[in-house]
């Protein structure tokens, strides 16, 4: 494959978003079980590269069309695949995330609960884009469907290590879930115009923007409100939220026609999300010190 073929497809992947995926796996693997083996590297890389290529990457090949009309494509936030190259993101999304996903199917023989696990997680990246599934264009399953793709790693994790879901866990999780999925509503807004003028539905197009805003923030509420009752110190992760709910804060009364300018804060949202995945670490290691996992 050329050289440029592969930075293209590397573009596709969304290498600001590699983290949002291996991340929630690598971080409950690990201080569920306090060991790095195979099943901790085969899982961390899958859920590096591959499992976002194919995400992305097919997604942006059944987007093609109405990515061209989309002023935010062609670089950090999605890459404009040409036509030529449409076949090799589906042969390399397969051929590379198959390779993977033989290996963990190998080293979760001993729980099946984990094939189940990664099963739902590859249909959630499949059906977001395919055609003939599309929930990308069912509003609100769209977000769900969203937020399933990057908390379904780190459920999966929890299954392949046999960790037993404790409360504190459960509610992380799905506070987790309602940050994907104001994450995802929010992201929508900028693309309201494109989206409605291509003909693609989402949360944003089907509920306006001011809605579509209102809601993340009530999303993103729910999911710090929900950790304060995860124990100490645990429960410091709902001040997470408040970042993103102060980017977002100007844009309650947006209306649809200056719903691209949205773009600005979702520029912002992606460096916040590094800020605050390093004071998560911390924090995990700070509750790792307390024997909070053990």
């Amino acid at each position: 494959m050329p050289e440029n073929a592969v930075r293209t497809l590397l573009v596709a992947s969304r290498p600001l978003s590699w983290i949002n995926t291996a991340y929630p796996f690598a971080a409950v693997y690990l201080l569920t079980t306090g060991t790095i083996d195979a099943a901790f590297v085969v899982g961390t890389l899958f859920f590096l590269v591959p499992y976002n290529l194919a995400m992305y990457g097919v997604n942006d090949v059944f987007d093609y069309e109405s990515d061209l009309a989309n002023p935010r494509k062609g670089g950090a936030e999605g890459a404009k695949l040409p036509p030529s190259l449409h076949r090799a993101t589906l042969w390399a999304s397969a051929v590379l995330g198959g390779a993977f996903v033989v290996a963990l199917v190998v080293l979760g023989a001993g729980r099946p609960v984990s094939w189940v696990v990664l099963a739902v997680s590859l249909f959630a990246v499949l059906a977001y884009s395919v055609p003939g599934l599309r929930f990308k264009e069912i509003p609100v399953v769209d977000s769900i469907t969203s937020s399933t793709h990057f908390v379904s790693p780190a459920l999966y994790a929890a299954a392949l290590a046999g960790t037993t879901l404790t409360p504190a866990l459960i509610l992380t999780l799905i506070a987790f879930f309602c940050w994907g999925m104001a994450s995802h509503a929010f992201g929508a807004v900028q693309d309201i115009v494109p989206d409605r003028d291509a003909g693609i539905g989402s949360i944003a197009t089907a509920l306006g923007a001011a809605a579509t805003v209102r809601i993340a923030v009530g999303l993103w509420l729910v999911a710090g409100l929900l950790m304060l009752f995860a124990p100490w110190p645990a429960n410091l992760a709902a001040l997470a939220v408040l970042p993103y709910i102060a980017i977002v804060a100007p844009y309650l009364n947006i209306d649809d026609g200056r719903s691209a300018s949205a773009n600005r804060a979702w520029r912002r949202f992606l460096v916040i999300n590094y800020a605050v995945g390093f004071g998560i670490t911390m924090l995990l290691i700070l509750c790792w010190t307390e024997g909070l996992f053990a």
